[in-house]
């Protein structure tokens, strides 16, 4: 088993002087989640091709599998080839303009009107669309030529070997010829940087799979005209802590390892922005990467992975132990913080909506380096390479630890939990990178009903973006004059009980001469959310509130078709709004699958509420609620409870 619990103390001290996100033990935390073997919770991978042949020709699921991965790679190989003069482009450019969805993705380029949107119908073909679609035929290309390379690992079959290096030759010799694009870092065979380095990644694997077939001048050529060029443009980008910059160090490693460069190698690890150090900063005392996005967590995890296990395999894995425990933390600590269906909260820009806890997929991937009771039984199902390769451990999964209150104060967020209910408090960021004006936005359970969700984002190529989930509208936030938070701030923890289910945060800046504190608290039945708004001068002060269920909204409500003008460019993407004014509270019933909760609203004097769709993760609406008043300084009362045991506050 891998390292056998040993230290590499001068690495380990190194990483105990940094001040912001102190470390000191990563292979102890989350111990009940791992498992752990001659005291490492690290495992050592293997390649065992030998076994791999055995295991094909004993097992007929094997042989099945094996069948269908020979049919779609033959299909690709002769239906499919890349082109010098296709230009790639952004995938988060790929999709509907009008709702903002993913386009449907085919291999087939596409015709003038033959794009397809997921809510069916059919979308304009244009330059950039076509360019995303490059993106993905050329990841898909690449990731074949991988599995190709693998095939001739494990049949002998010569055809597959020689179709994989004659498309790095093709990658090789035309290199240079692809423009180089720097909007997004520097790249050539793609649009940005970072899928730049995810391609790279396959390249590097698929020569290294082809083992000793192509002779030392073809991969002398390939390192010297592909590999170490794209390196280079690599090292250009992305000099700064970043998700990103994880995959550009994890590729520039595969480059050190298969060119058995030490040189590289150390800028790859150890350089200002290697991987130490974006473990180092990028990952906080509590495991979460600092963009907040808990999809990065799982993204970081995907884009080092593939190094260590190559790493690891060369023999080099006891120089990495302390990144490697790091980075198994980050695929674990989103388990403890789930809601109770599993769901997890939703901070930051992610898109595709919630994800959520244990995520199997994930866990079962790395059950080779890092493995888990749930990740290797989930393992034990699949076949793929991996385990066809390296055959996951014996695990019988006990039932995962219950979530509790816990303040992850490193990460700018917190858990409340008491009764049935559970609620997610984001009370600051740590970046700018990836931020959404959501400061102090709550997220909220009851029992296995999901009373209230962050939606994250749609594709970032679609104006609903920055024009709408990126806004204080989309949150459950206050607004000022229609607007939400100005700029990221890591903000200021008040208070914290948890055993009175209290918590509580200020932003100082919430807004130029605007300070809002909010306090969260679960008082018997009742979920009870106190909002105080200050400004330095007198305007329109609002709240916002999503809802996952039905409001009934009450007859005096009237329709507002000119709800959108004079306010902010989100305000326009809300439908059906209807408006009414009440005097100090307000009270609705929102209907939920099997539950009904009462929302009440108290404020001093008059105040509108308007009731109205919103967009949810796509195609999905919600009921969404805007509180509004006038002032200086306001304090908001919303109290959630179930409607059988409603009181009064």
């Amino acid at each position: 088993m891998l390292f056998n619990g040993v230290k590499i103390l001068f690495i380990l001290g190194f990483v105990m002087l940094s001040a912001r996100f102190p470390k000191p033990d990563p292979a102890a935390a989350f111990s009940e989640l791992k498992i752990q073997t001659s005291g490492s919770p690290l495992r050592q991978p293997r390649e065992d091709w030998e076994g791999a042949r055995k295991r094909v020709a004993q097992d007929a699921r094997w042989q099945r599998w094996l069948q269908r991965t020979r049919q779609e790679t033959d299909d690709w190989i002769a239906k499919r080839r890349d082109r010098v003069d296709w230009v790639a482009g952004w995938w988060h450019d790929f999709v509907d303009p009008e709702d903002g969805n993913f386009l449907v993705w085919t291999p087939d380029e596409p015709g003038e009107n033959t794009l397809a949107s997921r809510s069916g119908r059919q979308v304009q073909l244009t330059e950039k669309l076509h360019r995303a679609w490059v993106y993905s035929f050329r990841s898909r290309h690449s990731g074949t030529m991988a599995e190709a390379a693998m095939l001739f690992r494990l049949t002998g079959e010569e055809k597959y070997a020689r179709w994989a290096a004659a498309q790095l030759d093709f990658y090789a010799t035309n290199y240079s010829r692809w423009p180089l694009q720097t909007e997004k870092g520097r790249a050539r065979l793609m649009h940005q940087s970072l899928d730049e380095a995810v391609n790279l990644i396959r390249l590097v694997n698929t020569a290294r799979f082809l083992d000793d077939y192509p002779k030392a001048d073809r991969k002398a050529l390939w390192a010297r005209q592909l590999f170490e060029p794209e390196a280079q443009l690599l090292q250009e980008s992305f000099t700064r802590i970043h998700n990103i910059a994880c995959w550009q160090r994890s590729a520039i490693g595969h480059v050190a390892l298969y060119s058995r460069d030490r040189e590289l190698w150390e800028k790859a690890i150890s350089g200002p922005f290697g991987i130490r150090s974006q473990l180092e900063e990028g990952v906080t005392s509590d495991y979460f990467w600092f963009e907040q996005s808990l999809g990065y967590n799982a993204y970081v995890v995907r884009g080092l992975y593939p190094f260590f296990l190559y790493a690891a395999q060369e023999g080099r894995g006891a120089e990495l132990q302390w990144e490697m425990s790091v980075v198994e933390n980050l695929m674990l600590s989103p388990i403890p913080i789930r809601f109770p269906t599993g769901q997890l909260p939703n901070p930051a820009d992610t898109t595709g909506g919630p994800g959520r806890a244990p995520n199997l997929e994930l866990l079962s991937a790395c059950y080779r380096l890092f493995p888990t009771p749930w990740g290797a039984e989930q393992a034990t199902r699949n076949t793929n390479w991996d385990t066809l390769l390296d055959p996951p451990p014996a695990a019988s999964p006990a039932a995962l630890p219950e979530p509790v209150s816990r303040n992850l104060e490193s990460s700018r967020m917190a858990i409340l939990r008491k009764g049935p209910w559970q609620v997610y408090f984001h009370y600051g960021q740590l970046d700018r990178s990836h931020a959404q004006a959501e400061a102090l936005n709550f997220e909220a359970f009851h029992g296995e009903t999901d009373v209230t969700h962050d939606p994250g984002t749609v594709g970032y190529g679609s104006p609903l973006h920055r024009g709408y989930f990126t806004t204080g509208l989309a949150h459950n936030v206050p607004l000022i004059d229609g607007q939400g938070q100005e700029s990221w701030n890591p903000g200021r923890l008040d208070k914290y009980d948890p055993e009175n289910a209290v918590i509580a945060a200020s932003q100082d800046k919430y807004r130029q001469g605007v300070k809002v504190t909010r306090e969260l608290s679960i008082r018997g039945i009742s979920l009870v959310d106190q909002v105080k708004v200050e400004a330095a001068t007198a305007g329109k002060i609002g709240l916002v509130v999503h809802l996952q269920g039905e409001v009934e909204v009450p007859h005096a409500f009237r329709a507002q078709p000119d709800f959108a003008r004079g306010r902010a460019e989100s305000f326009a993407n809300w439908t059906g709004v209807q408006s009414a004014v009440f005097e100090r509270t307000a009270s609705f019933l929102v209907r939920y699958p099997g539950k009904t909760m009462r929302i009440s609203f108290s404020l001093p004097g008059s105040f509108t509420i308007s009731h109205g769709k919103s967009p949810d993760t796509p195609p999905r609406k919600r009921d969404s609620l805007y509180v509004e008043t006038s002032g200086q300084s306001v304090m908001f009362q919303t109290v959630i409870e179930p409607e059988e045991t409603a009181t009064a506050h």
